[in-house]
């Protein structure tokens, strides 16, 4: 429990749950317990439903109930949030089609009991279809409880900065932000609707209980926003804090910047772990601008941190531990393991380069076996343009040498008539998907070679759940963990890197990590989840064999960077291998100048690379330790 103090600044009722599939139950337990007590009381529930990959989980889990605990949706009634505009309800994109898949087709609801907004309507008939759409709700008695998500603009279903408290269900012109972060579902920001018919804020709120889900990084900022910023039009979530039953469930990335969680030592007296201290001190140092050896007990004092000078004596003591323990955590080539067996997992084909290409290339340097293994193809990462490149080249390679193959020929004709027939979001065919693979093993190989390895070294995994084809992937699955587990069983290695990013914005880096995790718990049930980093324990520097069990290295991706005060460990990159890392990224040639799925950060990954590389060591260079070219940085789980 957090004392009141903790939770002073936070305005709606916030609940941080670590594990996603924990937080995902207990929403689902909550929306049963309403289904139930409403139909005890001779009614049907209504639940507002809403659409996205945060509330899967919790659909899942209401699946699973519904099928082994025999919760029935018979009597219950469905008003989902929003729909984009236009749109054909059987479509990839379509909300309707998303709640069929992964909720009404899979329990015991009545097909008219489920109401989703309309996106085939004539634009003259929106306005009278909103009218009913928020007639049938009051028919209904009301909703009973409302999930809901929240997007990078703090939109709440789809009511986009500027929507008002009064709104009501409408039509509405999509946000840039909004369409950019649904780029990726729609391969490509130009295929996005502009325009989405949505439940408004005094929908919402006349529910009887409102429950908000946000994970991963992407979400803290927006989510410190919501729950402690002041009520404003800009920000449709802060409307929330005016309703009298809303709970805000959060992961811990979501949390993260919530006060509480981000500086703590302003809020209420804290118990000053190592962990604590070191995230403090490193704080305080970038907030007065000086280096850590230089802090005064004036800075202390006026920061709210004067009990940690008193439980170290003087603030050169507390500068001093600090500072070490920063130094101590620089691992240049020598200090980095030789001579052993390495397994660096890599999501998506350029993911090894991108997030550890410096270290990879030392690794190599230092005579260690390395296997990179390649999680998914990343096809449905390769525009259309790219195939019909390659097709040109290897057609070319054929009519110079005078090769006539028909095979080839007629694979060739089968991919160009798809390509010219595809609508944009539609699935590939199995040549195309195949062909796309292809171009993305072929990069991997190239970068490896460019970082000092060979197609020896490579792997690629394949993993069943990410062959849909589609930017929406299937669960995590026996199949994954068991491909993943005899990689591990055949390499038996000493160190393992894992993707840690949670940005990603499609999730696949959860989900290689979700089928690394469950391999790494097969083959060592007993092996040791610390040192695990965590903002209240610090690491212990341990033999990497315990129980003969890997030591597993976590990394970030293209999108964030470890903080120097939560690494592990800080690898250090001179001017040149950070070049030589850019030239290894350059290699994938698909993702350059214009990847399919940039986020919200419209530069090119290496741009990204090199500004969070060079990024890290300024951070350390202003909180007074040794000034390096560029950095990479890793937590040790």
């Amino acid at each position: 429990m957090h004392s009141p103090a903790l939770l002073s600044r936070e305005r709606l009722r916030t609940v941080v749950v670590p594990d996603h599939a924990d937080l995902a139950r207990q929403v689902a337990a909550r929306i049963a317990e309403v289904i139930r007590r409403a139909n005890a009381e001779g009614r049907h529930a209504v639940l507002g439903l809403a659409t996205g990959s945060t509330p899967v989980g919790v659909y899942r889990e209401l699946v699973r109930l519904h099928r082994d605990e025999g919760l029935s949706f018979a009597r219950v009634i469905t008003f989902n949030l929003d729909e984009y505009w236009p749109m054909a309800p059987d479509s990839l994109h379509s909300y309707r089609r998303f709640m069929r898949e992964h909720l009404f087709d899979l329990v015991d609801l009545p097909p008219g009991q489920a109401h989703v907004p309309d996106g085939t309507l004539a634009r003259d008939d929106v306005e009278a279809a909103c009218a009913a759409y928020e007639a049938a709700i009051r028919t209904a008695g009301g909703i009973d409880f409302q999930l809901l998500g929240i997007g990078k603009t703090g939109h709440i279903g789809f009511n986009e900065p500027g929507s008002g408290a009064q709104s009501r269900t409408r039509l509405i012109r999509l946000d840039a932000v909004t369409r950019r972060d649904a780029a990726a579902d729609f391969f490509g920001e130009a295929n996005v609707p502009r325009e989405a018919i949505t439940m408004g804020v005094a929908t919402i709120l006349e529910a009887r209980e409102v429950a908000l889900l946000a994970t991963g990084e992407h979400k803290a900022a927006i989510i410190r926003r919501a729950v402690e910023g002041d009520v404003t039009p800009t920000i449709a979530a802060t409307f929330l804090q005016r309703h009298p039953n809303t709970t805000v469930w959060l992961d811990d990335a979501a949390a993260a910047d919530l006060t509480r969680v981000a500086t703590p030592w302003l809020l209420d007296e804290v118990q000053w772990t190592p962990a604590l201290t070191e995230r403090a001190v490193t704080w305080l140092s970038r907030t007065v601008g000086r280096a850590i050896l230089k802090l005064t007990a004036h800075d202390y004092a006026e920061h709210g941190m004067s009990s940690l000078v008193a439980e170290h004596g003087t603030p050169g003591a507390v500068n001093g531990r600090v500072f070490n323990v920063l130094g101590a955590k620089i691992r240049g080539k020598s200090k980095l393991p030789q001579g052993a067996r390495v397994v660096c997992f890599s999501p998506h084909p350029d993911d090894d380069v991108i997030s550890m290409g410096g270290i990879l290339r030392k690794l190599a340097e230092n005579g260690n076996a390395i296997t990179v293994a390649y999680m998914t193809s990343g096809n449905i990462a390769v525009f259309d343009h790219e195939v019909r490149r390659h097709l040109d080249v290897a057609d070319r390679l054929r009519r110079e040498r005078g090769l006539d193959d028909g095979a080839w020929s007629a694979l060739r004709r089968t991919v160009l008539d798809a390509l010219a027939a595809k609508v944009p979001g539609t699935v590939d065919i199995p040549e195309v998907q195949d062909f796309k693979r292809v171009i993305r093993e072929a990069e991997a190989v190239s970068g490896l070679e460019a970082s000092g390895l060979s197609a020896a070294n490579a792997r690629f995994l394949n993993l069943p759940f990410y062959r849909t084809g589609t930017v929406k992937k299937d669960p995590v699955g026996p199949a994954d963990v068991r491909i993943v587990r005899d990689l591990l069983a055949a390499l038996s290695p000493e160190y393992v890197f894992v993707a840690g990013d949670l940005s990603d914005p499609h999730g696949t880096h959860r989900m290689c990590k979700e089928a690394i995790d469950g391999a790494l718990a097969e083959l060592w049930p007993a092996r040791p989840r610390g040192p695990h980093r965590t903002r209240d324990a610090r690491p212990v520097d341990t033999p990497f064999a315990l129980g003969g069990a890997p030591e597993v290295w976590l990394y970030r991706g293209a999108w964030q960077e470890w903080p120097v005060a939560e690494a592990t460990w800080l690898v250090p990159l001179s001017a040149e291998e950070l070049g030589a890392k850019i030239q290894a990224i350059f290699k994938h040639q698909s993702q350059k100048d214009s990847a399919p799925f940039p986020g919200q950060d419209e530069r090119e990954f290496w741009q990204r690379v090199e500004a969070r590389n060079t990024d890290t060591a300024r951070v350390l260079d202003r909180l007074g330790l040794a000034e390096y070219y560029a950095m990479e940085a890793y937590v040790v789980d």
